[in-house]
């Protein structure tokens, strides 16, 4: 038993190593004065931090990265939940087909998804391109696996076959059903879709970059422009991603089980 014990801190011990010893460097890397010629860094500076985030693009990017995170996190909540609710009650024959459709995004890279989006919309009468609105049309795409599979477990993990009966019973409509009696319930799942939705979208780079570019830049491609002269900037653009994403993960949860506590 304890030899058991042991094995597994010893695992738990050499993935925290592996998960926090990259970041690690890279926050001692951004604040390093120079670090090519020991095993430890000569001396510290915040000067890396400071150049950069005293530009006006800092806070405008990271604000346009922030608010289409946001919007393609509600999107995906408000299309998906309630198609993932449907299959699993009304048409379950329809399931592998949403599954299959729910794990294309993982074939399909980003460049091709991006190119067929403008070739798409180029033709259409719509003012979509070039424009926010294509891009989080495009997360919503991308992330759809993100979102679907944690609803699909926390449907599975309850009856919503008899909370929908019994909510209908009580007089309930459809939504009614859906958001006061199967939402509360599956309310895990949809937490872990939407962080796992916005930690995508928000360092995403590739669709940004190719459907609005510098039109909407994003925080991504700041990010991208500073590896090409000094990573040392890149890298505590890289930690400050981190950190944000990070700290709005956090919001949501406390949010969330803020909204959940019993009323006295």
């Amino acid at each position: 038993m304890r030899r058991r014990t042991a094995w597994r801190v010893l695992t738990l011990a050499l993935f925290l190593v592996f998960m926090l010893v990259p970041l690690l460097a890279t926050v001692l890397f951004s604040v390093s004065t120079r670090w090519d010629r020991t095993i430890w860094p000569e001396g510290f500076t915040l000067r890396w931090w400071q150049a950069v985030t005293a530009r006006s693009a800092f806070q405008d990017t990271l604000l346009n990265s922030l608010a289409v995170a946001a919007a393609t996190v509600a999107v995906s909540t408000l299309l998906v939940t309630p198609t993932a609710y449907w299959a699993h009650l009304r048409a379950p024959k329809a399931t592998p087909w949403i599954e299959f459709l729910a794990i294309v995004p993982f074939g399909l890279p980003g460049v091709v998804l991006a190119l067929g989006l403008i070739r798409f919309y180029s033709g259409v009468p719509l003012p979509l391109i070039n424009t926010p609105a294509i891009l989080v049309a495009a997360y919503v795409v991308l992330t759809l696996p993100f979102m679907y599979r944690p609803l699909v477990n926390a449907l599975e993990a309850v009856d919503a076959r008899t909370l929908t009966e019994a909510a209908q019973s009580l007089g309930a409509g459809g939504w009614q059903t859906l958001v006061r009696a199967i939402l509360p319930n599956i309310l895990p799942g949809v937490i872990n879709g939407s962080l796992l939705v916005f930690s995508t979208v928000f360092a995403e780079f590739t669709l940004a970059n190719l459907l609005i570019g510098a039109r909407f830049k994003t925080f991504p491609i700041y990010l991208v422009e500073f590896t090409r002269f000094d990573a040392r900037q890149a890298s505590a653009l890289a930690v400050i991603s981190f950190v944000v994403a990070w700290l709005a993960s956090v919001l949501i949860i406390w949010l969330v089980g803020r909204g959940d506590r019993p009323r006295e």
